[in-house]
């Protein structure tokens, strides 16, 4: 008898769960077993074995052979369990050897003819196996992205043969090189967008803060055209971001050719989705759009036409940066730290504001429509804007624009004093800064400085629009924001006036405009 073990993992999220492959070969009837709580998918891997063992002239003995995958109360899903139950028989057959394979980890989808087909959640394995001393073994294909684990081996071989020929040294498998920094940009140059001031403006503070945005407006207004150019005003991952990044992408198996994203991610769901699609679940827990826009954008055009469930499962995530789907058997944890770009019509026809094409239903249509946004979602929105079309007259003529580039700029440097500010919080309350960047959208209050004028401005702006706790601090971050954007360090009267007047302002609501004194001028959209 015969007991051989080879390290896997399984996933719960993004982290991987180390799996032991235990592999018995004992005196008995010929029967091929797999326990420990494997899914469908894990109990078909002794047909694969069985099928690529035979496409190499192999066969496994006429004996009792036992997969046993501890720990045995932790399910076990998914098909790249195929490679490491293969390599666990190969070795107690004393074909492979038993103090090489102690220093691996392995992973992989078995072909019949014994190829090796790739497989999500590579590089959250690789760098699990690096935390443990181990190597990795795993498909060719994604050689590339293991190498992203820093200091490990790593083996990507073609197929099972090729393994086999490497560790009887009659070929040599050459250590993968690191994938490539994947820089794509998303959408367009801001230049693109002739005239719409007030509406570049807050795309901006948007981009500046980490600001939620809800923008209002007719069809063809420029909504999808301005959040489609807002990916290219944020500043590149830092290096952990880029890892968590594509860390959730590699578990979703959308990490394409060992490509490490480098970009802020931009995700723009059909407004058809499901909550499970948006928020994450199913039958194996994947991660949903909100998890695949971590450290990016999540542009949610027709907002009222998403599903109820799925636009109420935004709120917790908008406010921890997480969220957790929750099984009978497990819960799984997924990071959501993501921007929130929303566009609408105000009614469903969409020109409630419109004397020569209004509904005949009005204003009756645009309160039914507007209302479908429950308020606690709304109150989760930094800036709401109105966008009006611009005749095409005034279009043509419109001069350009300044280019993306520029805006980008002072995003970024408006992003680096918000990050410096909250270094120096940190470093007077005796603490240590978070190493992922902070913003705005997320500061806390006691490090916006408010000039008295200022102070007094928004607590009697606060008190007259019936503002929320979670409103009130919001508006606070975004005129922290516009002063970040001015280069000044305490926030002045007109940030806050300027912030009041992106506050939401649905049917219902009180107006900015009522509140007395002055207030800002808002340029025409």
């Amino acid at each position: 008898m015969s007991i051989a073990r080879i390290q896997s993992f399984a996933f719960a999220g993004i982290e991987a769960m180390p799996v032991e492959v235990q592999v018995q070969i004992a005196p008995g009837l010929p029967v091929f077993l797999i326990v420990g709580l494997p899914d469908k998918a894990v109990a078909e891997s002794r047909e694969r074995v069985r099928a690529a063992l035979t496409a190499m002239g192999l066969a496994l003995p006429p004996r009792r052979v036992l997969v046993n995958l501890a720990p045995a109360d932790l399910a076990k899903e998914g098909s790249h369990l195929d490679l490491p139950i293969a390599l666990g028989v190969l070795t107690a057959m004393d074909i492979l050897p038993v103090e090489e394979m102690a220093h691996f980890a392995a992973l992989g989808e078995l072909s019949l003819d014994g190829k090796l087909a790739p497989v999500s959640g590579v590089l959250p394995a690789a760098i699990a196996a690096s935390a443990r001393g181990l190597g990795l073994i795993c498909p060719a294909q994604q050689g590339a992205e293991a190498a992203w684990a820093g200091d490990i081996g790593v083996l990507a071989p073609p197929d099972l043969l090729a393994l086999i020929n490497h560790f009887k040294g009659e070929q040599i498998l050459p250590p993968p090189p690191r994938g490539v920094l994947d820089q794509s940009e998303s959408g367009g140059d801001l230049a693109d967008v002739r005239g719409m001031e007030t509406a570049r403006r807050a795309l901006e503070i948007a981009a500046a803060g980490g600001h939620n945005l809800l923008m209002i407006g007719p069809p063809g207004a420029g909504k999808t055209m301005l959040a489609s150019r807002l990916a290219g005003l944020l500043a590149d991952l830092t290096p952990r971001e880029a890892l968590e990044v594509s860390m959730v992408h590699s578990v979703a198996g959308m990490l394409t050719e060992g490509r490490l994203i480098t970009r802020p991610p931009f995700r723009e769901p059909h407004h058809s989705a499901s909550q499970a699609a948006i928020a994450g679940g199913g039958n194996r827990a994947k991660p949903g759009e909100i998890s695949l826009a971590h450290c990016g954008v999540l542009f949610m055009d027709e907002l009222p036409e998403f599903p109820r469930a799925a636009l109420e499962a935004l709120r917790q995530p908008l406010e921890s940066g997480r969220t957790t789907v929750a099984r009978a058997a497990a819960h799984v944890t997924y990071p959501a730290r993501f921007q929130l770009v929303a566009a609408m019509n105000p009614c469903r026809c969409g020109h409630l504001f419109d004397p020569a094409r209004a509904c005949g239903r009005a204003p009756r249509c645009g309160e039914e429509y507007q209302s479908k946004i429950s308020g606690p979602l709304l109150d989760r929105i930094d800036l709401v804007l109105e966008i009006s079309p611009i005749p095409p007259s005034e279009l043509l003529h419109a001069p350009q624009g300044e280019t993306s580039a520029v805006v980008a700029a002072r995003v970024r440097a408006a992003r680096a004093r918000a990050q410096a500010r909250a270094q120096e919080f940190a470093e007077a309350a005796g603490g240590v800064l978070s190493d992922l960047p902070s913003n705005n959208a997320n500061a806390p209050t006691d490090q916006i400085l408010l000039l008295p004028e200022a102070k007094g401005f928004a607590e009697q702006a606060a008190e007259r629009l019936r503002l929320s706790a979670r409103g009130f601090t919001r508006v606070l971050r975004v005129a922290r924001t516009i002063a970040d954007l001015a280069c000044v360090e305490q926030v002045r009267r007109v940030d806050v006036a300027e912030s009041l007047a992106y506050r939401h302002r649905m049917a219902g609501r009180a107006n900015v405009a009522s509140l007395p004194g002055p207030t800002m001028q808002r340029r025409g959209s």
